[in-house]
């Protein structure tokens, strides 16, 4: 009983209030409780190997207050060679002339059965190139893509690089050339129709 005396006079000169029916025993029990707290939690610790954080203060250069204001400079990174582009040189387009656009060469594509002028006779020969070579005009060209032979004279109007451009293949095997302008363009599709043969290329 004096013990409890002595605890309620020590809270009232710390100018503390405290609160009713609250006894001895009652903060035994809390302090109890807390310190089994701290107990688990370093128990926890020890566990997982927990390294204690650690606060560190923060530091400002000398010539800056804590009033001063912080720019974040902008990061720009480093060009990569890889990235650009190996061929910059642009092709000027040629304009088509009034009814050979792409449209309408697609609907040939649908509608003319034989726009490689075979004439009847089979797509799947094996052609020489010495018999490529042959044909080498606007009114006759023949070419070789991919080891395909194909007849591009009815496709020369519809070019969209113009018929210059596409008869720098006439006569000759333009894989080459196509790949380095037209790698993406599915010319299988577009010279279906166009088929003359197989390259018959030589054993050696």
């Amino acid at each position: 009983m004096v013990e409890e005396d002595h605890h309620h006079q020590q809270h009232k000169l710390n100018g503390v209030a405290e609160p009713e029916n609250v006894t001895r025993e009652d903060d035994d029990d809390v302090a109890a409780a807390q310190r089994r707290s701290m107990g688990v939690a370093a128990e926890a610790v020890h566990h997982h190997n927990i390294e204690p954080l650690t606060i560190l203060p923060a530091v400002l250069p000398s010539s800056c207050s804590s009033s001063s204001t912080f720019s974040v400079p902008q990061f720009t990174p480093p060009a990569n060679p890889a990235l650009k582009p190996t061929n910059t040189r642009s092709r000027a387009k040629v304009p088509l002339e009034n009814g050979y656009s792409q449209m309408v060469w697609l609907k040939l594509l649908r509608t003319e059965p034989d726009l490689a002028g075979l004439k009847g006779k089979s797509n799947k020969r094996l052609i020489p190139i010495a018999e490529v070579k042959q044909h080498c005009t606007e009114e006759d060209a023949w070419t070789v893509l991919r080891g395909c032979v194909y007849n591009i004279s009815p496709y020369i109007r519809f070019h969209p690089g113009g018929r210059d451009m596409l008869m720098k293949g006439a006569g000759k095997d333009c894989t080459s050339l196509f790949m380095k302008y037209h790698a993406w363009v599915n010319a299988d599709f577009l010279l279906e129709k166009c088929l003359v043969g197989v390259l018959d290329v030589p054993l050696m």
